[in-house]
């Protein structure tokens, strides 16, 4: 089982939904970067179940513990290791499912690869073990700050319901403005009454979250294998009921002619300004690439789109199988699960985005690997 994502940026996580505690290793980060228990927290608080009424009522404080890697303050270049514990699981919610695998979840194929399998909450494939990926992403976008990237993600879809589009210095505030984590306060307002009417029909939907990336200097990625969007859409294809992915303009591509596709360059017009976030002479009229061109960023906002799935988990009457038995029979799940996962999803498409960027800042050599107050060469 493969537990680490990165080359030099490397993020192992571990943990399951009902055992003792989840966590993450971060190994690679440069030393020097001011670093406290409070700049993972605030990340953890936002994918926190029990914080409205759109998400599982699982009432737990995610309180992270770093247990090594920071000395006065900072990073000291050593492994960081974070815990966080379980407080409110409630296993017996999960008794009827130790022969019956259930609909839309990895139960089944966890079993036929491994045998021997936690069906507690899903055990380590729940959504619950993303804790490790914004841990390792609140650490990854401390680093990045350093180079003046910002990352933001929103929802821009649930079921049918689409958010208009909203200007990009406007996103950071008025996804605070409501539970769902979207841009567009009227849209959310719809959002919101479809996923709890899903709720009290025992059912659930899925969305569309993007997250964008900003003040990524032109040249970091690979052109042939380790391309920039190519290790993105990875990562964030491996966060738990992503089912597509998408850079910049993506499957609508498809349908546009060269012509209206290509991103025409020109030189920065605010380019003389004393302005130290305009660093690139060169910028695009459109970004239809999504900030990646053959495989390496461009100097423009790195965009990107996942697809997530409604939530499998829903209190309708399902059918699967006892696997004991070899009987086909009822389900009726029960526990307590989102009705949507987009809102929540955020910091998880957010994190997954830093961990990939900050790797490639250093192994782009635009973040020196041993110390950040130094230069690279």
């Amino acid at each position: 089982m493969t537990n680490t994502t990165g080359k030099m940026f490397q993020v192992t996580t571990f943990g399951s939904s009902h055992g003792r505690a989840l966590g993450a290793v971060i190994d690679g980060c440069p030393a020097n970067l001011e670093l406290n228990e409070e700049d993972i927290q605030k990340e953890l608080n936002k994918r926190r179940p029990g914080t409205s009424k759109l998400t599982s009522q699982r009432n737990e404080r995610d309180h992270v513990e770093i247990l090594s890697g920071i000395f006065n303050g900072r990073t000291d270049g050593t492994p960081i290791a974070c815990i966080v514990l379980n407080k409110n699981q409630k296993s017996k919610d999960y008794s009827n499912l130790r022969q019956a695998p259930r609909p839309g979840h990895g139960d089944y194929t966890w079993r036929a690869k491994y045998g021997n399998y936690d069906y507690n909450g899903g055990g380590r494939g729940s959504g619950r073990a993303t804790i490790g990926h914004v841990i390792g992403g609140a650490i990854a976008k401390k680093l990045l700050e350093t180079k003046g990237i910002q990352i933001v993600s929103h929802v821009t879809q649930i079921g049918n319901i689409v958010a208009n589009t909203v200007p990009l210095n406007e996103i950071q505030h008025k996804i605070k403005l409501n539970p769902v984590r979207c841009a567009d306060n009227v849209a959310a307002r719809q959002m919101e009454k479809l996923i709890l009417d899903c709720k009290a029909e025992g059912d659930s939907v899925g969305g569309v979250v993007e997250t964008i990336a900003t003040g990524i200097p032109a040249g970091i990625g690979e052109p042939v294998f380790g391309k920039i969007d190519g290790d993105l859409a990875k990562a964030l294809m491996e966060i738990n009921a992503v089912k597509g992915v998408e850079i910049g303009s993506g499957f609508d591509a498809a349908s546009c002619l060269g012509s209206e596709n290509n991103d025409e360059f020109i030189i920065n017009p605010m380019i003389n300004k004393n302005d130290i976030n305009l660093k690139k002479d060169v910028i695009t009229t459109t970004n239809n690439c999504g900030g990646v061109l053959g495989g390496i960023s461009d100097g423009m906002p790195i965009i990107s789109r996942i697809a997530v799935k409604p939530t499998p988990s829903i209190s309708k009457l399902q059918n699967t199988v006892n696997l004991k038995e070899k009987d086909n029979t009822p389900l009726i799940i029960e526990g307590r699960h989102d009705p949507c996962i987009c809102p929540r999803l955020t910091i998880v498409s957010e994190s997954a985005t830093a961990i990939v960027l900050a790797d490639h800042m250093i192994r782009s050599g635009f973040i020196n690997p041993s110390n950040i107050k130094r230069t690279i060469f």
